[in-house]
């Protein structure tokens, strides 16, 4: 006789919410396109991991290797995040295929200000050490590194870091990351307009940047590999596949390959990767107190970098002989280059002569290398 059951005989309250939610993550992406490219199909990954039954969670490990067990986003969960990671470090490889350093090249400022923009990282690392102390949750120095992380609004690394150090945050600290990423237009422009005046708003910084030339551009990712690792070491496998990335694009010889990364690679493993941090978020893991509080310290966490961003624009611009919107520092986060985006709107709408894009680009950029440093940084420590 058949022992078959239908998924409704498992559904709990907890795969229902789950369920719902990956529908509103649908929702989100098809009609308002926030980040659609990440919330469809991490929504499709959400509801596939709450219908029971199916299998399709059950590693090769669970499975004990016998071939034709392991259900297929288990398959893809082992061995692209929880045991080799080498989703994230692939995507980071089409990034740094996408990414012109030439705003930042022409105005090294954006250093400063994307280093600054961290300081939500230790905001948010510093609370989730409290809550553990206090006994509140059960969150210790590794835990506390990753959901810090979570406030350099950079996807790839908070996905890299929780799979060294917390994988059983993974879906909950990624989610978290990737949904304020898709918030920016909504979380930074009231942070903005609370610290910087209308008047520091509408200062006016002319559009052209220095020109950068190719040989500058090529220089720049191979010194940069060479001085963050010997560094940072720990940080390799992120820098060193951003800027190799980055290095095919600039070198002006290999375009199929550089078209490639950017193009078919990229797409291909954001598709899996997305499928897999919806996937993590099975009922069973979720539905805890402690994801509250993730969520709850990645939101300060991202607000306390966009504030330290903004606060040390405008000390540069006070300082700065030349004129200098302060708006600049809200795009130090690593979300590119939605927030780099955010600072233009939030510019032109305060003075339409503004045209702040390619000046934000800088510090946007700069943000992904800082938050990839920390994450080297935390991993060195605790890994």
């Amino acid at each position: 006789m058949i022992d078959y059951q239908t998924g409704f005989t498992g559904l709990t309250y907890g795969h229902i919410i789950l369920i719902c939610v990956g529908l509103i993550f649908i929702y989100l992406a098809i009609t308002k396109k926030w980040e659609p490219y990440e919330l469809l199909p991490i929504g499709v990954g959400l509801i596939l991991a709450n219908m029971p039954y199916t299998g399709l969670l059950l590693t090769p490990e669970q499975a004990g290797g016998v071939p034709g067990v392991a259900g297929l986003l288990g398959i893809f969960l082992e061995f692209g995040l929880y045991k080799y990671t080498v989703l994230p470090l692939l995507i980071f490889l089409g990034l740094g295929a996408m990414t012109d350093f030439g705003p930042l090249l022409a105005s090294p400022k954006g250093f400063v200000l994307g280093a600054a923009a961290q300081m939500g990282i230790f905001v948010a690392f510093f609370g989730a050490l409290a809550l553990g102390f206090w006994g509140i949750a059960d969150f210790g120095i590794k835990e506390a590194a990753c959901i810090g992380i979570i406030g350099g609004a950079d996807g790839p690394t908070t996905i890299f870091l929780t799979a060294k150090l917390a994988p059983e945050l993974m879906g909950i600290t990624a989610v978290a990351a990737y949904s304020y990423m898709a918030m920016v237009a909504i979380i930074q422009p009231p942070i903005v307009r609370a610290l910087i005046s209308e008047k520091e708003r509408k200062i006016y910084m002319k559009p052209q940047l220095r020109a950068v030339s190719q040989r500058e551009k090529i220089i720049f990712p191979i010194a940069v590999m060479l001085i963050v690792i010997l560094l940072v070491p720990r940080a390799a496998p992120l820098v060193g596949m951003f800027m190799f990335g980055n290095l095919l694009r600039e070198s002006g010889v290999v375009d199929r390959l550089s078209d490639t990364a950017q193009g078919a690679l990229i797409n291909t493993i954001t598709i899996v990767l997305m499928l897999c941090i919806g996937a993590s978020m099975s009922a069973e893991l979720v539905m805890r107190p402690e994801t509250l509080m993730v969520l709850g310290l990645g939101l300060v966490a991202f607000a306390a970098g966009t504030a330290g961003g903004v606060l040390l624009g405008k000390l540069v611009s006070r300082l700065s002989k030349e004129p200098f919107n302060p708006i600049l520092g809200a795009a130090g986060v690593s979300a590119v280059p939605m927030a780099a985006r955010v600072a233009q709107h939030i510019g032109q709408k305060a003075n339409p002569r503004n045209f702040l894009l390619m000046h934000a680009m800088g510090p946007n950029v700069a943000g992904v290398i800082g938050s990839a440093v920390i994450a080297g940084v935390f991993l060195g420590i605790l890994g």
